[in-house]
């Protein structure tokens, strides 16, 4: 797995024009407003709010990115665009969760945004080399290595294992900004995840915290007063409209 995504990395390099680094504001909200980005994605800019939430974040313009359980590409596509083309993505994609129809999706994305590279491959075995990345995003899914699954295929994770090797691969001073679905504080994590897919924010904390990270600021962008937490995340109710915290993590230099 790790020659797959050190070859996976070259690749995105590779296919990357050698502009000049540009130490200009990123260009998201120009990126957010694409007008060949799909239709379904565009959709769900509302209540995502990704030129905010990007901008909390940090994202810079010519950084190398990692887009980790990227899903269908909705944010590896608008960071692809934002970061110029002097950056990279690397959207990783566990192999469980792809499908012909997803990888064809995925090539048509790429052909639009071409720094953008997906890996495909188990989650537990994402093992990148050290110090590559400047920015990583985890978008609603840092809940899921707590979580497991016989079909789709989906391992159970280490999560302080992963992390580890998180904060390895993150430059000195890179940042890592994790978005997820609030969960009542307490109880146990795994229980809470495979019954609501959401997770107490102060795991999140103490899991960084653990692996070396520091918690630079947190936002409340996507908060959502209405949601009491009790419902599973594909509820009708909530679906789209949960309670989300926003956290920006930074690798000390």
């Amino acid at each position: 797995m790790r020659l797959l995504v050190v070859a996976a990395l070259l690749l995105g390099s590779a296919a990357v024009a050698k502009d000049p680094p540009s130490t200009s504001p990123p260009g998201i909200v120009p990126a957010v407003a694409v007008n060949d980005r799909p239709a379904e994605a565009i959709a769900l800019d509302l209540g995502r709010k990704p030129a905010q939430v990007l901008k909390f974040l940090g994202l810079k313009r010519g950084d190398r990115v990692l887009d980790l359980m990227t899903g269908n590409g909705y944010y590896a596509e608008i960071i692809g665009n934002a970061i110029g083309s002097y950056g990279t993505v690397l959207a990783e994609e566990p192999t469980g969760f792809t499908t012909d129809k997803s990888r064809a999706n995925f090539a048509a994305l790429t052909k639009r945004v071409p720094n953008v590279t997906m890996l495909e491959g188990p989650i537990a075995d994402f093992d990148p080399p050290a110090n590559n990345f400047d920015f990583t995003l985890m978008h609603l899914v840092f809940h899921d290595l707590y979580w497991s699954s016989v079909k789709p295929d989906f391992p159970a994770t280490d999560p302080s294992a992963f992390l580890k090797r998180l904060f390895v691969a993150t430059k000195p001073g890179g940042i890592v900004g994790v978005v997820d679905h609030v969960a009542a504080l307490g109880g146990d994590t795994r229980a809470v995840v495979d019954k609501l897919h959401r997770i107490d924010p102060e795991v999140v904390k103490a899991d960084f915290a653990r692996a070396g990270f520091k918690l630079e600021a947190e936002s409340d962008l996507l908060h959502v007063p209405a949601d009491d937490h009790s419902l599973l995340v594909f509820d009708k109710a909530v679906r789209g409209h949960t309670d989300r915290f926003v956290m920006r993590f930074r690798k000390p230099a």
